[in-house]
């Protein structure tokens, strides 16, 4: 058990979390309770403008392919869903359009929602304005000052790739829950969008590139509070060796790696928080052997920053690189943005309010972000007979698509069994809270009929 709530945390961290904490893949699975230099897009992106409509065919010719956002959006009557984000119809995948029935299809294996199809493309983490992108700027800033600009940067590859490509090419388990349609966002069968940054290592590394760092938005169903969110992004990092760089070091391949991964994480860990206490976690993931967490005492606490380890030989020997060794590491963007920039709540990354966009410049990591409303929250709640399909990460998808970003937080708040019946009532209180402005009563209250109506509807359970 102590194995399977490290694997949790490590997906979250290791893109091989952002702002999650879930049991891992970690922060693949909700806890109870219950985290540019542009390189080669001549070679990896796609130009000719068709229209898949089948996203295993996508997927196949635009495995490494870049994506820009392109499309307009939706327009629903402002009376009647004045409180939904829009919905683009149409975004460019490396010069590939892409409708929104490619992703959101009428599929048995489709679980996509519109509102994650709207994020598509967003690209938070290539605006150098944003906190992602001063965060990610940073520390790519880190590895070219102490690499030599040595290490091949990815920002632009496509999140919608291959369950080969998310989960065997690093080593999950058929059967590990993270492969559930109850955690993963499934185009078809075949195809999702990607939980991690993890899911590019292999095809990397078969292309020859020994050093580099992947970038990008990745995809979760998870609950509903101040540090989750469905989409949020990650950074991974690999380092490959051969037996010339180890052996005059009087050690083996594997200690010298490791030795490297800790003096390299460490020398980051300092650039973006200055002079901080470190310690090291030996910890288990099923992709890397030894691995470790890296935590540092920060605001009177300690903080996990990242996971990494020493890449296990079964994917090096996939790769064609049997005879040499890596290191891997992957962090979360949003869980240390909201650190360094005390940005209380992960909805916020995703505002367009210049309240908020105004307070952050090119360069300027840390600036301490200033709260600009307190609008208050407004609780409701919603209780059922649950059945045996239920799951916690179903229910935040429903009331996501109802709310969107104005659903703050879902929480369960009682649960008993009616042992006479054989049944087992769960009761959540929904808080409604936007960023930006005050919600009216009417909107809250429309909001929550819709959300027992989809409830009821979607997922088969009985309102009491």
């Amino acid at each position: 058990m102590q194995a399977h709530n490290s694997f949790v945390r490590w997906i979250l961290s290791f893109a091989i979390d952002g702002a999650r904490k879930s049991p891992a893949i970690k922060d693949r699975v909700p806890s109870p309770k219950v985290d540019r230099t542009k390189t080669m897009t001549s070679t990896l992106s796609l130009t000719r403008p068709f229209l898949f409509t089948n996203a295993s065919n996508l997927l196949r010719r635009n495995c490494l392919a870049t994506f820009s956002f392109s499309a307009s959006f939706s327009s629903d009557s402002l009376h009647q869903k004045k409180w939904r984000q829009p919905v683009s119809s149409l975004l460019e995948l490396g010069g590939v359009a892409i409708g929104k029935h490619d992703v959101v299809r009428d599929d048995p294996t489709n679980n996509v929602p519109d509102s994650i199809f709207s994020k598509l493309g967003m690209q938070l983490h290539q605006r150098d304005n944003h906190p992602l992108g001063i965060l990610k700027n940073e520390i790519y800033n880190y590895f070219d000052t102490n690499y030599s600009n040595k290490f091949t940067k990815f920002d632009d590859l496509s999140p919608i790739v291959s369950v080969k490509e998310n989960f065997d090419d690093v080593l999950v388990p058929e059967d590990h829950v993270s492969r559930s349609y109850n955690d993963t966002y499934y185009i078809d069968s075949q195809t999702v969008l990607r939980c991690h940054t993890s899911a590019h290592q292999a095809e990397l590394l078969r292309r020859g590139y020994t050093q580099f760092l992947v970038t990008g938005d990745v995809y979760r169903r998870d609950s509903i509070d101040s540090t989750h969110y469905p989409v949020f992004h990650q950074m991974e990092g690999v380092r490959v060796f051969s037996l010339n760089d180890w052996e005059a070091s009087g050690t083996d391949g594997t200690s010298f790696a490791a030795d490297d991964l800790k003096k390299c994480l460490e020398g980051l860990a300092r650039h973006l928080f200055g002079a901080v206490e470190m310690r090291w976690v030996d910890t288990y993931f099923p992709f890397t052997n030894p691995s470790f967490e890296l935590e540092i005492f920060f605001q009177e606490k300690w903080l996990e920053v990242l996971g990494c380890g020493v890449m296990e030989q079964e994917i090096l020997k996939r790769s064609d690189k049997e005879n040499n060794v890596a290191w891997a590491f992957g962090l979360g963007l949003e869980r240390l943005a909201m650190v360094l920039f005390d940005i209380p709540d992960i909805r916020l990354f995703w505002s367009a309010d210049e309240r908020f966009t105004s307070q952050f410049s090119k360069g300027k990591l840390g600036v301490k972000f200033k709260s600009f409303s307190k609008f208050p929250p407004c609780y409701k709640d919603i209780s059922f007979w649950i059945n045996d399909s239920f799951t916690e990460n179903n229910l935040c998808e429903v009331v996501r698509g109802v709310a969107g970003d104005l659903v703050e937080e879902v929480q369960l708040i009682d649960s008993f069994t009616n042992k006479k019946k054989g049944m087992t009532s769960h009761c959540y209180r929904i808080a409604y809270r936007s960023m930006e402005r005050s919600l009216t009563d009417e909107e809250i209250n429309d909001l929550q009929w819709n959300v027992r109506e989809q409830v009821q509807s979607k997922l088969n359970v009985v309102l009491r």
